[in-house]
Parts: C-alpha cells; sequence; structure tokens
C-alpha cells in the first residue's frame, strides 16, 4: 500500500514539472526580412522618388518664375516689391503644399507598416498555438527580451519561411 502512495506521488510530481515549450523570434529579422515589408518599403520608394521628382520640377519652375519677376522688377522698380510678395505667398503656398503631401506619404507608409507588424504577430501566435508552445518570446536588437537562448529553440527562420510562403500564396 505503502508504494502505491508513493509511485502516486511521483506520478504526480512529474506531471506537474513536465516542460513547458518554449521559443523566441528576433522581431527585428523577421520584420525586416518579411517580404511583404520589402514590397512596401519598395512600392514606397518609387512613390518618394516621384515626389522628389515632382518637388524639383515645381522648385525649378518656381525658380524660372523668381528670375523672369526680377528681370521685370528692374524695369518698373515701383511694382517689385508687388510682384516679390506675390511670389514669397507662391512659395509659402508651394511649401505648404509639398510639406502635406509629404507627411501624406509618411502616414501612408508607416499605416501599412504597422499592419505588417500586426500580421507578423498574429502568425507568430498562431504558429506557436499550432505547434504546441507555452510561450514564443520575442526579442530583438533594440530591446532584448531574450539574453539568451537556446539554439534550437530560435524560431526566427522557420517563422520567416513560414511567414515569406504564406505572403507568396496570395
Amino acid at each position: 500500500m505503502k508504494n502505491i502512495v508513493y509511485i502516486v506521488l511521483l506520478a504526480v510530481v512529474f506531471t506537474s514539472c513536465q516542460q513547458q515549450k518554449i521559443g523566441y523570434v528576433d522581431n527585428g529579422i523577421v520584420i525586416n526580412e518579411f517580404q511583404e515589408k520589402k514590397d512596401i518599403e519598395a512600392n514606397f520608394q518609387i512613390k518618394d522618388d516621384a515626389f522628389k521628382k515632382r518637388a524639383d520640377s515645381i522648385g525649378q519652375a518656381f525658380q524660372t518664375e523668381v528670375q523672369e519677376a526680377q528681370v521685370v522688377a528692374k524695369k518698373t522698380p515701383q511694382k517689385a516689391q508687388e510682384i516679390m510678395g506675390g511670389l514669397q505667398q507662391k512659395q509659402q503656398m508651394l511649401q505648404q503644399q509639398m510639406q502635406i503631401e509629404q507627411q501624406a506619404i509618411t502616414q501612408e507608409f508607416q499605416a501599412q507598416i504597422d499592419s505588417v507588424i500586426v500580421k507578423v504577430k498574429g502568425f507568430v501566435k498562431d504558429y506557436g498555438k499550432n505547434n504546441g508552445y507555452t510561450f514564443v518570446l520575442g526579442t530583438s536588437d533594440a530591446s532584448a527580451a531574450v539574453l539568451y537562448g537556446a539554439e534550437e529553440n530560435d524560431l526566427t527562420q522557420i517563422v520567416l519561411e513560414a511567414l515569406n510562403a504564406d505572403y507568396n500564396k496570395k
């Protein structure tokens, strides 16, 4: 009878001491190497380049207008102040317009990157659940939540490959 009690007690101890499955992911690598993020960055680089070309073109056109106005102002000094005042207003308006456009591009880019981050977090969560992990920790160079982890617990490449495979299906 004593032996049965010891066996039951030993079984309880072993089941309560079951190891939890823990993995970790380097967030920086997963986010930065995720193909969807790279595609978003490439798309916004094209938008940014187009914006810069347009801004340069508008700037050059404005400089030409200023030079022409200076020639006119020299010929009619009484109108010089009026002409230059109008150009200053136009310059301020153009600067505000360019700033608004640049902010819109930046906000759209940030919204899409935030969406990618949410998607990656959800994917890692689902991956952890589907593969029996109790915890999947995140780390990066900026904030090291995992100071040490055995290499076999590093899920970074596995998650990145699965994430990119899922993205490429679409």
